[in-house]
């Protein structure tokens, strides 16, 4: 089994298709490996010789930031817009859409659930 980047990638899969299972790598950019690491893109992971895998493995450390690099670089750029109070600091702050979205009857995902409204509780009837 491959691992790379501390990601296990699917056996039975063409590397092409494989590879999107790393954060931070589309098909695009899969088949853009394939090629500069010279190996086929409709091999299967199973099949890759430790020479290639080593490959791939060094072609990510040097050229691309995957995985932890990534996902630590767009945290600390959510970090900075918050920090800074802009406008769409403020929309990441309170948890609504970033980009323009509607809220009135959408963005369902970045909300949550419905509250529903809230009825008041009846006082008991006096006696």
């Amino acid at each position: 089994m491959a691992r790379i980047a501390g990601v296990d990638l699917p056996k039975h899969k063409h590397v092409a298709y494989s590879l999107p299972y790393l954060y931070g790598i589309g098909q695009k950019l899969a088949r853009e490996i394939c090629a500069k690491a010279g190996i086929a893109p409709t091999k299967r992971t199973e099949e890759l010789t430790e020479n290639e895998i080593k490959r791939i493995r060094e072609l990510l450390e040097t050229e691309y930031k995957v995985e932890g690099d990534l996902r630590r670089e767009v945290q600390m750029n959510i970090k900075r817009l918050m920090d800074l109070g802009c406008y769409r600091g403020l929309r990441h702050r309170k948890g609504l859409p970033v980009n323009g979205q509607r809220t009135h009857t959408n963005a369902r995902t970045r909300k949550g659930p419905r509250k529903g409204v809230l009825s008041r509780a009846r006082p008991a009837a006096a006696k």
